[in-house]
Parts: structure tokens; sequence; C-alpha cells
């Protein structure tokens, strides 16, 4: 009798299990306008993509509504966080926090100073949010969007990262040649990485939160630096192409990504349209390959298990092979591009893991 019951017991609880992994999706959110403010793009709004589907086009979320005879905000950054249920998207004056179960604004506000790309922390309660290439940082509470703190590197505030494991945000500035490295605890600046040869632009980080690969201005290509000795140690120049003017940020690379394994580094070409992959199990980093894109890009990011690579010209490729998989375009058949994208994983309608819009390393990380 026991026996049966075990067994029964293992079977009812495989079944349960098996229903669950039925209702397992992988979603990828794209904030829009993510390429300035430029509608054409994929419009104004959050569109999802079903990733299992062939990054099938599935709905838009309303974030701020087109308002006749004006311009829309140029979107900055977006975060996401599967404990909380929400996904926030930042434009050059405001953000907005969005339930994603409901798919309701929770709240909608503007910050002094503006915002650009912000970032969450990951156990969703914190926010850092730069001024809009302002001299400041706000540090608010994530679920009310209260400012608690301020932090004023004045490097002309950008982009943001807040490290895997809660304790550090790095924050890089348009007018700094410096990493800055904020305690989380205590909202401070605890050290810098650098001098890099000019301004910091996209960057990102290793799990171990060792070294940091960052676009720099005037560079096609990237630079290393070590975050334990606070030195920049390496340069790496693409070459064999054209270096020429682009379209946008007037950086040759502006968008950068380690795989999620950290075994290569994704680096933009805007003049080229191109997207370079380096070897990074060496260092420095060499070359693998080329991908060409419809457009130039200006960031890119991974899906979480690391097998999609995603620039922001709107292209879908499978980072083993490097073969291209789609290429996304929305309800109206528009191409889609955004610098603003991450993938949120759901069961049924509950999210379940969150990707990050960087392409930061994640070899050894807990999740």
């Amino acid at each position: 009798m026991l026996r049966r019951d075990f067994l029964a017991t293992t079977a009812a609880t495989l079944a349960a299990s098996n229903a669950l992994a039925a209702n397992d999706r992988k979603f990828l959110y794209v904030a829009e306008p993510g390429i300035r403010n430029y509608v054409e793009y994929g419009g104004v709004g959050i569109l999802v993509f079903d990733i299992d589907k062939g990054h099938k086009f599935v709905k838009r979320i309303p974030t701020w509504k087109e308002i006749a005879g004006t311009d829309p905000e140029n979107v900055k950054g977006v975060e996401a966080c599967a404990a909380t249920a929400k996904i926030y998207v930042s434009t050059i004056k405001r953000m907005i926090c969005i339930d994603l179960v409901t798919e309701k604004p929770v709240w909608d506000k503007e910050f002094e100073g503006g915002c650009d790309r912000m970032a969450l922390s990951p156990d969703g309660k914190t926010l850092y949010i730069p001024s809009f290439e302002g001299p400041h940082w706000n540090v608010a509470e994530a679920l009310t969007g209260r400012v608690i703190a301020k932090i004023s590197p004045n490097s002309r505030a950008h982009n943001t990262i807040y490290s895997p494991d809660g304790k550090f945000a790095y924050l890089a500035g348009l007018g700094s040649p410096l990493l800055s490295i904020a305690d989380t605890t205590t909202h401070k600046i605890a050290r810098t990485v650098g001098p890099f040869s000019k301004a910091v632009r996209p960057f990102t980080v290793n799990g171990a939160q060792t070294l940091v690969y960052a676009n720099v201005n005037e560079l096609l290509g990237f630079e290393i630096g070590d975050m334990k000795t606070g030195k920049m140690i390496h340069r790496v120049e693409i070459k064999g192409v054209e270096l020429g003017p682009v379209k946008r940020h007037g950086c040759p690379s502006h968008g950068i990504g380690l795989t999620p394994d950290e075994k290569e580094v994704w680096v933009a070409d805007g003049h080229n349209s191109l997207m370079h992959v380096f070897d990074n199990t060496v260092m420095p980093p060499k070359p693998v390959t080329t991908l060409k894109l419809r457009d130039q890009p200006g960031w890119v990011t991974f899906s979480i298990d690391g097998k999609y690579a995603y620039p922001s010209s709107g292209e879908v490729f499978e980072t083993k092979s490097k073969k291209l998989v789609t290429m996304l375009t929305d309800e109206a058949n528009r191409q889609v591009g955004s610098e603003k994208m991450l993938e949120i994983d759901f069961n049924g309608v509950q999210p379940t893991k969150t990707g990050d819009q960087f392409g930061f390393g994640m070899k050894n990380v807990k999740k």
C-alpha cells in the first residue's frame, strides 16, 4: 500500500510539474520609440514578441499616448523584475512603472533633471535614475517612485548598470573618462575605474565584477578596465573596415554586450552597419566574425539563455551559429528597431524571470 501511495504521489507531482512547464513562455519586450524618437521603427509603447514562436509579434502595451502636434519622447531605458511583476520605461523627461500582470500603470512621474538609462536592483526595490545628461543620479524606491538619495559625480549622467548581486551600481557619464561605482548600501561613490582614453559610452561588466568592457568616444572597438586595480588594461581596435560618420550617438562603436556565458563580446559598428564578434576566452579578446545588419546599430543584448542575440537594428541572430533567425516587425509589418529591450519569462500570467537591457556577463552568477 505504501509503495502504491508513493507511486501515485510521484505521478501526481510529475503531472503537476509538467503542467507548469507547459505554461512556461519566453517573451521579448521592446520599448518604443527606442531609437531616438523615431516612430517609424515601431511606434510608441512596449511591443511584445513570442521568443518560442519565432519572435512573432504578440501585442502592444500602451505607455504614453501620442499627442497631435507634439513629438513623442525618446525612450531611454527599460528594466523589469519578476519578483515584483513590474516593468519600467524611462524617457528624457519621465518614467512609468507598469504591472506586468494587469499591464496597467502603477505610477508615472517626472524626476528632477529628467531621466536617462536607469538600472533596477535585482530584488526590484531600488532604481538608480540618471538625470538626462545632468550632474546627478536620483535613487528612488521602485514601487513608489519616491526619491531617497542623490549621487552627483558631475559626469553628464547617462548609462547605469546594477550589479547582479545588488551591491553596486555602475554609473557612466557622457562627460567623463571614469566609470563611477556606487555602494548601494550608502548610495555613495565607492571608487572609480579608469581613466579610459575618452568618455565612457555603452559598457558592460562580467559576472565576477572584475572587468568592464566599454565603448569610448572616437574608438571603433572597445577598452577593458580592471575593476580590482581601477586601471584601463586593454584597448581593442577593430581593423579592416572603414571608419566614417554615423547617423546617431557620434560614436563609432555605440553598443557592446557579453554573451551570458561570457565567451564572446559583441560590438556595434555604426558607420558600416555591422556587428563584430570577439572571442572573450582570450585576453585581449580576438575577432571571430562580422555580421551585416539592416541599419546602423546602437546597442546589443541577449536572451537569458544566450541562444539569441538582439542588435538594436531588429535582427535576431542565433548566437552559436551566427545565423539570422528573423527580423522583428510589428502588427503593421513595420521594421522594428530599439536600443531598449529585454526578455521576460512567464508561467501562465506570472513573470518568473527577467533578462537585462545591457547584455552583462552572467558566468558564475547565482540565479
